[in-house]
């Protein structure tokens, strides 16, 4: 297959692997709570403190770096992933800042890419790159990503999925009409932009159909609204024939201008009558009373033999879904720009707090689209104004459901625009038209910000020793590419055992305290180990336990059915070959 290649390229080839892991750190103060007494209240007062409660998720800072303290709570768990990155027209500077291993690459990046930079469609795809590898790593096997794009990066973009994702893994390019007003080009006026999307694995994925109102690109339109054409008039089948139903036997007149009634208004209205294809007498579908209040949803058209025949319209039923799959042309109205801006400036009560937003009705479809489920995960690492997490919370309002939203967003207003319009929505304004808007939606979410890189420096020194269950979650991933999702991983047991799955069992020997770590509270002694190794032999499983130190051999270890993974010297090596 052909790939695409871009100056940088080499350097950040396998970056998103050697991106550090920092643990999230939750500030209650910027969070919304659940509701007192609901079953998430209760969970989240039991939950560890240092844990990250099962919720909703806001999270501040580097979205390189989000992305990669995500997967060891969420990897392979990700239903539907959307972002809207930025699209690099060169009108707005936007600031690289990995921290790519190379002074080469550090000089050439530099600090801002604006439309003076003839090496910007190079930098863009270098930011993207990793990005795109730790979002197909958090997606779930049966999951989809959808990105927005506009002309500036788009065949790029699609190209660099391509080799990520694998060409086979390409759903579709949904082009939507994102601006009803004149939105000048060099050449033309831009009315579109471009959504890409690709599944994790194609032969998994499943997408439903849409809401009858969503489709209508080849409806026709009349002074109620939209409309298709339906079945003819005359009833065909059972019960069809006048002796069956006389009382859908009646005349029907189409007067000159095409009008329909069901008396003669003038002596050149033509009289029509329910006639079988063979000329036999047949019966409407429509009773006389239906007919004569509902002329307007009835087509005339000529007909060779019968001279006229009238067609029934059918009109969009919002709730209802289609039998034909969604067009890759979306132009309902709701989905333009100005529409987002609207509910961003009533949510925020004021003008202009955000450039550009996406509209609620557009990632709704996108999350329906993706078959999200009621318990499923939805990921936005280019949060902006937090129109996903809108989007999220009032499906979840609409059908009862429980989805759940991760947003990350790496500006300062992370907290005063993205967290502040998700807390509106939650509460509501009073000050709002919308009635749902005043009353608020409902719901919670856990803001956190990135804690300081775990790695063996800051925890030979003491300078930075992660939580308990950070930890945990950290060596279970790296050890073994298990991702536990939101369960506690507290320990269970005296001896430290914090997660168990059908291999194994797995202990954690740990304080957040150098004291702790350096005598021998926390050493692996035989006692200790003969307990972890009769458990593991009654439960037909290994132990794994990593811990600071141990006052037993490791032949010894493995006649137990133990092995021993010292911190923090060992941290990255305790995958090979355990398990």
């Amino acid at each position: 297959m052909p790939t695409l290649d871009f100056k940088g390229k080499q350097h950040i080839y396998a970056h998103h692997l050697t991106v550090p892991y920092r643990p999230l750190v939750a500030d209650a103060g910027k969070s919304v709570a659940p509701p007192a007494g609901t079953d998430a209240a209760v969970a989240g007062a039991n939950a560890n403190p240092n844990a990250v409660a099962d919720d909703n998720l806001i999270i501040h800072g580097d979205n390189l770096h989000a992305l990669k303290a995500l997967l060891p709570r969420y990897a392979g768990k990700v239903k539907c992933i959307y972002i809207d990155p930025p699209y690099n027209t060169g009108s707005q500077a936007w600031v690289f800042n990995d921290n790519v291993n190379s002074p080469l690459m550090q000089a050439w990046l530099k600090s801002s890419v604006d439309v003076d930079d003839l090496e910007r469609h190079d930098k863009w795809l270098c930011m993207m790159w990793p990005r795109l590898h730790l979002l197909r790593e958090l997606l779930a096997d049966d999951g989809a990503i959808f990105v927005s794009i506009d002309d500036n990066e788009q065949w790029r973009l699609l190209g660099m999925m391509e080799e990520i994702f694998g060409e086979g893994n390409f759903v579709s390019t949904i082009v939507y009409v994102q601006n009803l007003g004149a939105l000048p080009g060099r050449y033309m006026t831009q009315v579109t932009e471009y959504i890409h999307v690709f599944a994790k694995n194609i032969e998994s994925v499943s997408f439903a159909r849409l809401p009858a109102d969503e489709d209508i690109s080849d409806w026709q339109q009349d002074e109620i609204g939209y409309y298709k054409e339906g079945y003819g008039l005359v009833r065909a089948g059972t019960s069809s024939s006048r002796e069956d139903r006389p009382n859908l036997f009646f005349p029907i007149y189409i007067g000159e201008d095409f009008s329909i009634s069901l008396t003669a208004r003038s002596p050149k209205d033509t009289e029509i009558l329910p006639r079988h294809s063979d000329g036999t007498d047949a019966v409407w579908r429509w009773g006389r009373e239906r007919v004569e209040s509902n002329t307007q949803d009835l087509i005339v058209k000529p007909h060779r033999r019968m001279g006229y025949q009238l067609i029934t319209k059918v009109r969009p039923n919002i709730g209802q879904t289609f039998t034909a799959k969604p067009r890759s042309l979306w132009y309902k109205p709701q989905y333009a720009a100005a529409n987002g801006t609207n509910i961003i400036n009533a949510l925020m009560d004021e003008q202009r707090v955000f450039d550009f937003p996406k509209a609620v009705p557009l990632l709704a479809d996108i999350i329906r689209f993706a078959n999200v489920g009621p318990s499923d995960i939805v990921l936005d690492s280019f949060a902006g104004s937090g129109t996903t997490a809108h989007a999220v919370l009032q499906l979840n309002r609409e059908d009862g459901g429980n989805r759940k939203f991760i947003l990350v967003e790496c500006e300062d207003y992370a907290d005063s625009i993205t967290a502040e319009r998700v807390r509106r929505v939650i509460n509501g304004v009073p000050s709002a038209r919308d009635k749902v808007l005043q009353e608020g939606i409902g719901g919670s979410f856990t803001y956190c910000t990135l804690g300081e890189p775990i790695d063996a420096e800051g925890m030979l020194t003491g300078e930075h020793l992660p939580g308990y269950t950070q930890l945990a979650a950290y060596l279970l991933h790296i050890a073994t590419g298990v991702s536990a999702g939101p369960v506690d991983l507290a320990p269970k047991d005296a001896d430290g055992r914090f997660y168990s799955d059908d291999r194994a069992d797995y202990y954690l020997l740990y304080q957040p305290s150098l004291e702790y770590l350096q005598g021998d509270a926390g050493m692996l002694n035989e006692g200790r180990a003969r307990r972890i190794g009769d458990a593991a032999r009654q439960n037909g499983k290994k132990a794994i336990v990593f811990g600071p130190g141990k006052y037993i051999g490791q032949r010894e270890l493995s006649a137990m059915g133990i092995v021993f993974c010292q911190l923090p010297y060992e941290m990255h090596l305790a995958g090979a070959g355990m398990v």
